[in-house]
């Protein structure tokens, strides 16, 4: 069967996302994508839905923040991250209390990234997870939007792989494939742009480098005392 082509068009100016036009990222390591998920995710009217979501951009989290699995009660930490970046308004079955919003004074670390068998590697079981959550969802405004961020979040996964470039059809593609043809962006849609999710990638990078050296230099200087005694 032959694949429809969408035509490519520049969307128009007014419906462009300035950088001084969108808000401030609550916790930079989770990224926009994640960030929109839960502002929409709390906007979910079935409290068993908004669970579920809920529990799966938790997941999500974790992918995009491997290192933090190295540190007690990982799990509650991205649940409280989860909150915080939801501005304490998500109401959920969570399996965990909700943290006091004065005793939070996050800097996030990463995650470890869940194996297992799956059909794009570079997406991994969570993303899966999360298309089947979100066509369960009715068809309309709200769940256009969410999935329109989980393909920026599709995006940003695939140039963690690879490290080049993609265009946003085959980010489609493969969202239309995942969701056997449930989950379909329009034609006008666009994500973010390659190069920006690309820099902030690096960043995260050299965040975690500054962070294993000051951590090896840390473990050097206690082995160094204890030859001294």
């Amino acid at each position: 069967m032959a694949k429809s082509v969408r035509t490519t068009q520049r969307p128009p100016v007014d419906t462009i996302e300035y950088n001084t036009q969108r808000d401030r990222l609550i916790i930079s390591e989770y990224g926009r994508a994640i960030q929109k998920m839960v502002q929409h995710c709390v906007e979910i009217p079935d409290r068993d839905l908004r669970t579920r979501v809920a529990a799966s951009i938790v997941n999500a989290m974790a992918v995009l923040n491997p290192q933090l699995k190295e540190t007690a009660d990982y799990k509650q930490k991205l649940w409280d991250h989860l909150f915080v970046m939801s501005d304490f308004k998500l109401d959920v079955d969570a399996p965990y209390p909700v943290p006091e919003r004065e005793a939070m004074r996050l800097q996030p670390k990463r995650i470890a990234y869940p194996s297992g068998d799956i059909r794009y590697k570079y997406y991994g079981k969570t993303t899966q997870e999360m298309i089947e959550k979100i066509g369960e969802m009715e068809e309309g405004q709200q769940r256009e939007i969410i999935t329109r961020n989980l393909a920026n979040f599709m995006k940003m996964s695939y140039l963690t792989w690879n490290k080049d470039t993609v265009d946003d059809e085959t980010i489609f593609n493969h969202l239309e494939d995942l969701s056997d043809g449930k989950l379909r962006m329009s034609e006008s849609a666009r994500l973010n742009h390659t190069a920006e999710i690309l820099a902030l990638s690096k960043e995260k990078v050299r965040e975690s480098a500054g962070t294993n050296k000051n951590n090896k230099g840390g473990r050097m200087m206690m082995m160094k005392k204890k030859r001294k005694k």
